[in-house]
C-alpha cells in the first residue's frame, strides 16, 4: 500500500492536525495495522480499503479504520476530511460525493467548491487541485450533566481555573469542561499527568470566544490514556461541543477555534432533526510514501 500524510482542518502545511492516510488494495490484519499506526506515531492513521458500490447508493464507497499509536478508534473527524481529500485529489473518485463504512455507520463526505477563492484552482506537485472546501456528515455525541460527587480529580487537572460546567459525553465518556473565556482555554498549561488519572477518557476543554475574534468558541483536547497528549483539533470532540454550544447560544451555525500549538479552524452546522453534525475544513497533502512491511 500507499499513504499520504494530510494536515487536516487547514489551508497551510505544518498547521491543522495531520493524520496519515493508507490506502490498501484488501483488508490487513488488526495487528499489522496497529504496528503501522505506532511506527507513524502521529494522532491518527486511518486506512481506506476500496468495497463494492453498495445497490442502495450511487456514491463510491470505502471501509474506513482510524487507529492512535496504542488503539483502534470508534470517531474520528480529522482523519476522516483527510482520507476524504486524499480521494478527492488523487484521482480515486470522480464523484463530489464519497461514503466511508466505519465503526460509527456510514459517513459522508461531500466536496464543495470554495467560493471565496478568486482564483478556482491551486498547483501540487505538478498536479491540479480546486479550491474546495469538505463537508463531513457526523452524528452527534450527546452529553449529560456529571454528577459524580469526586469533582476533585477534574478540579486539580483544570490547575484551579473555575469550570462554569462539567458535561461528559455519553459514548467516548469525554469530559466536557467549559471555562470562563477563550483566553483562559489558549492559555491553559496542561498537566498530563493528572489528565490521565480524571475519570473517563479525554477531557475537552472550551470557552465563548471574544465576539472581535470572528470565531464562536474556542476548545482544546487532551486525551493521555489514548497515547495523544493534546489533539491538535479534533473533530469527534465537536460533534458533543457543537449541540453544547447551540442550547448556550441559541444558533445552529458556529465558526469554531481549536487553540492547540497547531492551531485549526472548523466550520461547524448542526441538525437537530436529525441529530447530525456537519464540519467544514479544508486539507493539504504535505508528504507521500510507499508501505514496505
Amino acid at each position: 500500500g500507499f499513504w499520504e500524510q494530510v494536515d487536516a482542518f487547514t489551508d497551510s502545511a505544518f498547521k491543522g492536525n495531520p493524520a496519515a492516510v493508507c490506502w490498501l488494495e484488501e483488508e490487513r490484519d488488526e495487528e499489522w495495522l496497529q504496528f503501522v499506526a505506532r511506527e507513524f506515531n502521529i494522532s491518527q492513521t486511518c486506512y481506506l480499503t476500496p468495497i463494492s458500490q453498495p445497490q442502495s447508493s450511487p456514491f463510491p464507497r470505502f471501509l474506513l479504520r482510524w487507529f492512535t499509536p496504542v488503539a483502534e478508534v470508534k470517531l474520528c473527524g480529522h482523519a476522516t476530511l483527510a482520507a476524504s481529500h486524499f480521494l478527492f485529489t488523487s484521482g480515486f473518485v470522480k464523484a463530489d460525493t464519497i461514503e466511508f463504512s466505519t465503526l460509527s455507520g456510514i459517513l459522508t463526505a461531500k466536496k464543495l467548491l470554495d467560493g471565496h477563492k478568486s482564483d478556482a484552482a491551486v498547483t501540487q506537485n505538478g498536479r491540479v487541485h480546486e479550491n474546495f472546501v469538505i463537508e463531513l456528515d457526523f452524528p452527534v455525541v450527546p452529553t449529560v450533566d456529571y454528577n459524580s460527587v469526586d469533582v476533585s480529580l477534574i478540579s486539580k487537572a483544570l490547575n484551579g481555573v473555575p469550570a462554569i460546567r462539567i458535561k461528559q459525553s455519553t459514548t467516548a465518556e469525554d469530559l466536557l469542561v467549559e471555562l470562563p473565556s477563550a483566553k483562559m482555554v489558549a492559555d491553559f498549561k496542561p498537566q498530563f499527568d493528572v489528565i490521565e488519572k480524571c475519570p473517563g477518557r479525554g477531557l475537552i476543554i472550551t470557552g465563548a470566544a471574544p465576539s472581535e475574534s470572528g470565531f464562536d468558541f474556542f476548545s482544546r483536547f487532551f486525551c493521555p490514556k489514548l497515547g495523544l497528549h493534546e489533539d491538535p483539533v479534533c473533530g469527534s470532540a465537536h460533534c458533543a461541543l457543537v449541540p453544547y454550544w447551540s442550547q448556550k447560544l441559541g444558533k445552529c451555525d458556529f465558526a469554531a477555534y481549536q487553540a492547540s500549538p497547531r492551531g485549526g479552524i472548523l466550520h461547524l452546522s448542526l441538525d437537530n432533526e436529525k441529530q447530525r453534525v456537519f464540519l467544514r475544513g479544508k486539507a493539504v497533502t504535505v508528504m507521500e510514501g510507499s508501505i514496505l512491511a
